[in-house]
């Protein structure tokens, strides 16, 4: 079963996405991120599995989200997925506002990070990849992670996937 639902915390986004016919939830307005947000409009719905796909990410390829997806269908080992392409070029490697991650060999992220991330120490170091801005999580994993408080690195970074991270949860990036 799939459905879309739009949680916000701010009553015109809730009017205007009611106002095209979506399902939409006003939400507290404390939560320390999308992740918190979405696990409190998560919480009483019958779903396995749950995508937080952020409102600064409105041009997302639909095939992405069903890789995305794929991931935790294809393998119940794994308890949360997010996105990640090549970095562009030195000003999106530089640029704070574009967060990178490096993943082990399994694909799985080490790190996450607004700096550029591995250090370019020797010449030809690659770059790490560029975060895109969806995850996908069990529930059990996604309540797991609301309940949590937000960790020093996720402060730190500004990135709520470190408080996952921080907490021993393996991110699978696609």
């Amino acid at each position: 079963m799939e459905k879309v639902i739009i949680a916000t915390d701010h009553e015109e986004i809730l009017e205007v996405a009611r106002g095209f016919g979506a399902d939409a939830r006003l939400t507290a307005k404390d939560h320390p991120s999308g992740t918190d947000r979405v696990a409190e409009v998560a919480r009483d719905l019958p779903f396995e599995i749950v995508i937080n796909l952020q409102g600064d990410e409105p041009e997302i390829d639909p095939a992405d989200i069903d890789a995305l997806v794929g991931l935790l269908v294809d393998d119940d080992s794994i308890r949360m997925g997010t996105l990640a392409h090549p970095v562009q070029g030195e000003d999106e490697l530089n640029d704070t506002s574009v967060v990178k991650v490096v993943c082990d060999r399994d694909g799985f992220a080490l790190y996450f990070s607004r700096s550029p991330i591995p250090h370019p120490w020797n010449e030809g170091t690659e770059p790490g990849l560029r975060h895109i801005g969806v995850y996908a999580y069990r529930k059990s994993t996604l309540l797991e992670l609301a309940a949590a408080s937000p960790t020093p690195l996720e402060q730190a970074e500004g990135l709520e996937q470190l408080r996952a991270l921080e907490r021993g949860i393996r991110i699978r990036v696609a």
